[in-house]
């Protein structure tokens, strides 16, 4: 029974000292309150870039007549490509320049070509993203550029799809740098305030980078680990006054 007790003992050691790691868990929106509206602003359309595939579909009343805009097979997945200079090429009607246009306006060029060719009176024209891409860099689980189906991405989704938070994150410190008009421009968050419901990066666009800064200060680092070591030694320490305890 004594020697039972010895490896119960033993085997309970690793689980303390695993269960004594520091948790990487952090609290969002602490200052939220259940049953109050919190105001955001309205969901930006995102504008297609160079790079971007694009999903262009026509149908009409009669199937035949939209056939030849489509293209069909493996090409279907990959979509149109834009090109660096903001264009793609699309069967019959040639080139089209789709950058700095929303979706919403790229189907609205394309019908009006359609019906102004003379090809079809009155087609129905959808377009979507096939790669839109964000990427996420800092103090997160998983470091790299995320493609996603559909234009709807949220920075607390993108966080989570990188594998949340690590435990040197700071959560006031969450960077989203976003290509605009006239360059680059760098927005910063509090992801435990709910005022990112408000932030004009609260819905990701293409292309946009986020960085968790990550604490650099050797003093909490040199904190963290000696509250760890203290921690390990207190949880080693009962299950050593247990061993003692069982071979009595």
């Amino acid at each position: 029974m004594k020697l039972l007790n010895i490896i119960t003992a033993l085997m309970l050691l690793p689980m303390l000292i695993t269960g004594c790691k520091s948790s990487r868990d952090h609290v969002y929106l602490q200052d939220m309150t259940p049953g109050i509206t919190y105001p955001m602003n309205q969901r930006p359309e995102p504008t297609v870039q160079p790079d971007d595939r694009l999903q262009i579909r026509v149908t009409c009343k009669i199937p035949e007549l939209a056939l030849p805009f489509n293209i069909t097979g493996n090409e279907t997945s990959q979509g149109y490509l834009v090109s660096q200079n903001g264009d793609i090429q699309m069967p019959i009607l040639g080139t089209i320049h789709v950058a700095g246009k929303t979706l919403e306006e790229v189907q609205e060029i394309v019908k009006q070509k359609l019906v102004a060719g003379d090809y079809i009176n009155d087609p129905i024209v959808t377009a979507s993203f096939l790669n839109f891409r964000y990427t996420v860099l800092g103090a997160v689980g998983s470091n790299g550029q995320f493609v996603v189906d559909g234009d709807r991405v949220t920075l607390i989704e993108a966080i989570a799809k990188a594998g949340d938070l690590t435990s040197d994150a700071k959560t006031d410190r969450v960077a989203v740098i976003r290509e605009e008009a006239d360059g680059r421009k760098m927005y910063i968050h509090d992801l435990k305030s709910t005022d990112i419901f408000s932030s004009p990066c609260f819905y990701l666009q293409q292309n946009d980078i986020v960085y968790v800064e990550p604490k650099e200060k050797k003093d909490e680092k040199t904190e963290n680990r000696s509250w760890q070591i203290a921690t390990i030694a207190i949880s080693a320490a009962s299950v050593i006054s247990t061993i003692v305890w069982a071979t009595k």
